[in-house]
């Protein structure tokens, strides 16, 4: 489907194919708008702009539909998009201040939680990853280091994950606090005005904010060029727990269960990462955040709830 096509959907009329702004997804700017898949089927897309109307009414600076005089968002094949406002604003820089903010963000936006997933997110339910898939990606990723010759401890990763997979059952009974969030809360989905504004919630669902959390703290400065390219120092961590505390207090569970959930998340949204991104590799800054990010999985010790 060609992008032209598709901005024209929602009333626009542009004459030739725009090329989006976003690599990695369709993600088209027409003026003073952006065009971008969002959450699918038609029903579900429905339920998350419930649920940022929701965030904004109750203070949260984030992206919500355009008013147009057509529909948005749309339904075009099996795909649906939908048409924000574009944001103006500075990126992030990584910044103390801005570290706290995006913490504080955070926090309010789990503070607004319905707790019973009142406006119907997705939840989450991957818990079952299996050793024969860590032993996949462990031979790609090794592979990779070999290639680039880069400072990460391949044994010391297998062990994590394989005994990352023996206990997620265990993990998915544990008694954590469940949110409704955006997910994905990274430095490239916030432009700084006086205070962060989120731009892509569109893959908002109900998860355990501890997950929520270990997206944050491993993946925070993933594809943004302004960013440092590694992840939080564990000072620049307890900013952003500082700011994020001023809405939310941790369980004892959440605190036990903290370093698991951590590897959790780091078999389910960076063991692919790792073993599937020839070209990531292949740069310098995001191979400084894969080295990175592996020396944080080892100390986790230095990146407490506390």
């Amino acid at each position: 489907m060609n992008s032209r096509y598709i901005i024209n959907q929602f009333g626009f009329n542009v004459e030739e194919d725009q090329e989006s702004i976003y690599p990695f997804s369709p993600v088209y700017r027409v003026g003073e708008v952006i065009i971008k898949r969002t959450q699918s089927p038609l029903v579900q897309a429905h339920r998350l702009v419930e649920y940022l109307n929701h965030l904004k009414e109750s203070g949260v600076q984030v992206v919500t539909p355009v008013d147009l005089e057509g529909s948005n968002p749309v339904e075009l094949g099996e795909d649906c998009y939908i048409c924000y406002p574009f944001i103006e604003g500075d990126v992030y820089r990584g910044h103390v201040d801005q570290i706290r903010q995006a913490g504080e963000l955070l926090g309010h936006i789990h503070s607004l939680s319905s707790g019973d997933n009142t406006y119907g997110l997705e939840e989450y339910d991957v818990f079952d990853f299996y050793h024969h898939e860590v032993d996949d990606h462990i031979e790609k990723i090794g592979q990779f280091v070999d290639t680039y010759q880069v400072d990460i401890d391949i044994d010391l990763l297998n062990d994590i994950f394989h005994r990352s997979v023996d206990q997620q059952e265990e993990l998915q009974k544990a008694p954590l606090t469940w949110v409704e969030t955006p997910h994905d809360y990274k430095a490239n989905n916030l432009i700084f005005k006086e205070k962060p504004f989120l731009i892509d919630p569109d893959n908002a669902q109900r998860i355990p904010r501890v997950f929520d959390l270990a997206l944050a703290l491993l993946l925070f400065h993933n594809e943004m060029s302004t960013a440092p390219h590694r992840t939080f120092t564990p000072q620049e961590w307890q900013v952003f727990l500082e700011g994020y505390q001023k809405y939310q207090t941790f369980t004892e569970q959440e605190v036990l269960c903290w370093e698991d959930a951590v590897n959790h998340v780091f078999l389910d949204d960076v063991m692919w990462l790792l073993a599937e991104e020839d070209e990531d590799w292949e740069r310098q800054e995001q191979r400084d955040l894969f080295v990175s990010i592996a020396t944080l999985i080892s100390n986790l010790d230095h990146y407490t709830l506390k």
